[in-house]
């Protein structure tokens, strides 16, 4: 009999688009050239991961197109396994990024009624979720559609079911729903998951009395709906993580920013990583930091993710010239 393919480390699912980059700063409507990539949370997780040394998967439907291609191509290539669905009735979503200044990135999506969006329970493979060692959500998927809601739902239970372990990114899009629409989905799902990742303004969609100055106090307001694990991502300042009733802090790493898309995916990718390696509290905390930093160091959501040789990039001082 042939082998069985290993179960994956991870499992996560949600839409990727087709993402369009202008290449000069100034309104869209001005853009003239764009590069052509693609992007999503859950994808962008899923390659952070794997150039961690770990295994992914990611679950999406895409379009009989180009783009879909695209995403199928690209992410196979970053050794993730892709479960791809092909949806014969519409289309891959598109994302359009631009600079209207220098510090500020705009970011539009095209997507309602794309194929990411009909995503729906059967889609999914019971048996690929009960066979990894983690399964991985966001709270964007959940706002494109009832049916893909249902699917988070449907999602999170299976691995409940199995005891397989539930990690959360808030991931708060303004565009898809409202702060009360997301803050009762994520108020309803947050005791039912392990990990929880979330800025502490996302927070606040979730425990509305948490501090807004106090990051630990934060932290631990989330972890008493019932995460072992909750990261405050604090941008610039590091981050908080409270696990099994410790709280631990981390500062950031000092870069050169170029692209602040992506960093949050970066971040739960390195702490996830090395969870799964089992290493200790305060290296996970310092990876996730590390590989959040070093995702903002060029262009695109998720091709400056790092491997492990590139983390240790940020510890070393000198010139900045790898000879």
């Amino acid at each position: 009999m042939p082998e069985l393919d290993p179960a994956p480390d991870l499992v996560t699912f949600g839409e990727t688009m087709a993402l369009f980059v202008s290449r000069r700063t100034g309104p869209l409507r001005f853009a003239r050239d764009f590069d052509l990539g693609l992007g999503g949370a859950e994808s962008n997780l899923a390659v952070g991961v794997t150039r961690l040394g770990r295994s992914a998967c990611w679950v999406g439907r895409v379009g009989a197109d180009e783009f879909g291609d695209l995403i199928r191509s690209a992410l196979t290539g970053e050794g993730v396994d892709v479960r791809a669905l092909p949806d014969l009735e519409a289309q891959t979503g598109l994302m359009i990024k631009g600079r209207r200044t220098a510090d500020h990135v705009d970011v539009r999506y095209y997507r309602a009624g794309s194929a990411g969006s009909r995503l729906r329970p059967e889609d999914l493979d019971p048996a690929l979720i009960r066979g990894a060692r983690v399964l991985h959500v966001t709270a964007i998927t959940p706002a494109l559609s009832e049916s893909a809601r249902a699917t988070v739902r449907h999602a999170v239970e299976e691995a409940r079911d199995a005891g397989v372990p539930v990690s959360l990114d808030v991931n708060y899009r303004r565009a898809l729903w409202s702060q009360d629409a997301a803050g009762a989905w994520l108020r309803e799902v947050a005791g039912r998951v392990d990990v929880l990742f979330a800025t502490a303004d996302e927070a606040r969609l979730i425990a509305a009395d948490a501090p807004r100055d106090d990051p630990a106090a934060t932290a631990a307001a989330l972890a008493a709906l019932g995460p072992r694990h909750v990261l405050v991502k604090l941008g610039s300042r590091g981050a908080v993580e409270w696990s099994d009733g410790v709280c631990r802090r981390a500062p950031a790493y000092q870069v050169t920013a170029v692209d602040p898309v992506g960093a949050g995916d970066a971040f739960a990718a390195g702490w996830l990583a090395d969870w799964l390696e089992g290493a200790e509290p305060d290296q996970r905390l310092r990876t996730a930091c590390a590989a959040g930093a070093f995702a903002v160091t060029s262009q695109g959501d998720w091709e400056s993710l790092p491997t492990r040789a590139d983390l240790t990039l940020l510890e070393r001082s000198a010139d900045g010239v790898s000879r």
